[in-house]
């Protein structure tokens, strides 16, 4: 192959930070277009995946797609093999008969469909939330799918919902649960793609290769302690400490005394008074769902009113504990501390789970508190809970920006994932060089975002060895 040659090439859109850019990059692409309208993501981006290229390599960076894909002009963007995109997703109009791309006018999709409709790239790969696949978004569903048939893509009515949690650590997982929609077409022409409409999903919502999930340790993603700029800024206050320590108390005196852990309900400590107290007048006044927490808490009270009472008469400073943080869920099963679990502190309370894996990375939503480190997942854990490398930086970028931008982001490993094995089943169709391209690559995208410890269990449990995993700090 020849030097500066590239298998394929392909554009990212809504690019954000560039999830899409390092499976693909992976894969031995190359970029030649990026488009992101928030400045802060831009450079993110232009720092960690243009500006280290040579000039010559450099893809064009544009601001606003809807600038370079005008109704009635040129689109702006080159010649590629393969689109991915995280577009946003948005309400189309309904206007009765029309499902296709006249409905589609006006929307951020339209744009991906004018660069569809002018460039014909093999590949057509498309990420959004979880919701579009939902029955509040049906209608907007069957435009995207009936747009991508008009313009001669060939793709399955149904979605393909996938997590990076169920991809083990040699395939690119995290331990994130991070359930995405992808849409996956490859370009036939518009007659077979509208006869050829019978084509399953790209992949299921399942464990891969007999992975179980709930061995992921979210220590596998933490950086050691002592390499952490500024450590202080996302340790916990004295105050959240307290707060911890005081229904930490309560857990350690359930277990020693009933040998059990908190029940998975809401607790309302405010709520704690003897189930004949309840007015059934008021009960029947309050949603259902709220008369039953607090008939459960009831409950939980008449049966442990002991330990509660000398819980409390040991910590009278929680009385005057912020009315959310006298409220606490347990999801963490057997996990015998507070401080064992992975915390979110909550308008609505303190979430407690497992350490096993974390939410999504949301960027509107309260950062993951680590129990066992007493702080706050950095920045630059969230990127690698995305799959990006440890050399993947920030900058000196305001943690906010950064948080947002990771939240926002797509995770490589599952992206990875539906597109090779797109690329797999759809390899007849596709150009040999991309096919050969995307097969041949290591299976795994994500470099070194996971700890070695997450490799060397898993090689110990698929030998039938498990090994405990040593945790660093």
């Amino acid at each position: 192959m020849p030097k500066g040659f590239a298998p394929f090439t392909y554009v990212d859109l809504f690019a954000g930070i560039g999830g899409f850019h390092a499976m693909l990059d992976h894969a031995g692409g190359r970029c030649v277009y990026v488009s992101e309208i928030d400045p802060e993501a831009r450079q993110t981006y232009i720092r960690n995946w243009v500006d280290p290229l040579p000039e010559t390599h450099q893809p064009i960076v544009n601001t606003d797609i809807t600038i370079a894909t005008p109704d009635d002009g040129p689109v702006e963007v080159p010649a590629h093999d393969v689109l991915a995109a995280g577009f946003p997703c948005q309400p189309f109009s309904k206007s009765g008969y029309q499902r296709g791309m006249d409905e589609a006018r006006g929307t951020l999709f339209w744009n991906i469909a004018r660069i569809l409709e002018e460039r014909t790239p093999a590949v057509v790969l498309l990420e959004n939330v979880r919701n579009l696949a939902g029955p509040r978004h049906r209608h907007e569903w069957d435009v995207i799918i009936q747009t991508l048939r008009e313009l001669g893509y060939r793709v399955s009515s149904t979605p393909s919902v996938f997590s990076p949690h169920f991809l083990p650590p040699s395939l690119g997982g995290t331990p994130q649960v991070r359930d995405r929609v992808f849409i996956l077409g490859t370009y036939v022409g518009p007659e077979r793609a509208m006869a050829e409409v019978d084509v399953p999903p790209t992949v299921v919502r399942a464990p891969v290769d007999g992975w179980s999930v709930q061995d992921w340790d979210a220590d596998w993603i933490l950086d050691n302690d002592s390499t952490i700029p500024n450590l202080s800024k996302y340790q916990l206050t004295g105050d959240e400490t307290e707060w911890i320590n005081v229904w930490d108390d309560l857990v350690q005196r359930m277990w020693s005394a009933r040998g059990t852990r908190l029940p998975g309900f809401p607790l309302w400590a405010d709520a704690w008074i003897p189930e004949r107290g309840l007015d059934p007048i008021e009960l029947d006044a309050l949603p259902r769902w709220k008369a039953d927490f607090l008939i459960k808490n009831a409950r939980f009270y008449d049966e442990h009113r002991d330990i509660i009472d000398d819980w409390k008469k040991a910590n009278r400073s929680f009385a005057k504990f912020p009315e959310s943080r006298r409220k606490l869920e347990w999801q963490a099963q057997d996990t015998g501390s507070l401080w064992e679990t992975v915390m979110h502190l909550r308008p609505s309370g303190i979430r407690a789970k497992a350490p096993t894996y974390l939410p999504a990375l949301v960027a509107i939503t309260q950062t993951s508190i680590i129990g066992s480190r007493r702080r706050r997942l950095t920045p630059h854990e969230a990127a690698r809970l995305q799959g990006f490398s440890r050399s993947f930086s920030f900058g000196d970028q305001r943690d906010q920006a950064s948080y947002k931008q990771v939240g926002n982001g797509v995770a490589v490993g599952a992206a990875w994932h539906v597109f090779r094995t797109h690329v797999e089943q759809s390899a007849a169709d596709l150009p040999g060089r991309l096919v050969k391209a995307v097969l041949s690559a290591t299976l795994s995208p994500s470099g070194d975002a996971l700890s070695p410890a997450a490799h060397l269990h898993e090689s110990s449990m698929s030998q039938g060895h498990p090994v405990a995993t040593q945790r660093v700090g």
